[in-house]
């Protein structure tokens, strides 16, 4: 029994900052390695960073690296991502995403998803 729900989302300018959170419920948050997604009309569904249960791992599509930093706070059962310098391209509905594997390749849980928009 896990849930996840996002927040954080909006519309931003180019050049903003954003910041999304995940929470999970249900089971203990320590034990799972967490990640980001996001899908645009038209295109496949992207890998955007990942931290896994042991949170000194991190890691990130080529796309966000330099701009969007993935952190957890294992106090509070959630997940952040911080995101800088945005682009119209960033534009998209981001997806939390959990899993006990230490280095999962297919999620198991799921958040419903969180729309971002960044405007030129």
């Amino acid at each position: 029994q896990v849930q996840l729900a996002e927040s954080g989302g909006g519309m931003v300018e180019a050049g903003g900052s954003l910041r999304l959170s995940c929470t999970l419920s249900g089971r203990n948050f320590r034990s799972y390695t967490m990640a980001w997604f996001r899908q645009s009309p038209g295109k496949d569904r992207q890998f955007v960073a990942s931290i896994s249960w042991n949170y000194e791992a991190t890691s990130y599509g080529r796309s966000v690296e330099g701009r969007f930093t993935i952190s957890r706070d294992n106090s509070k059962s959630t997940m952040y991502l911080q995101m800088n310098s945005l682009k119209p391209e960033d534009t998209a509905v981001y997806y939390c995403a959990a899993d006990l594997r230490l280095a999962p390749s297919d999620y198991e849980h799921w958040g419903q998803g969180i729309r971002v928009t960044v405007s030129s």
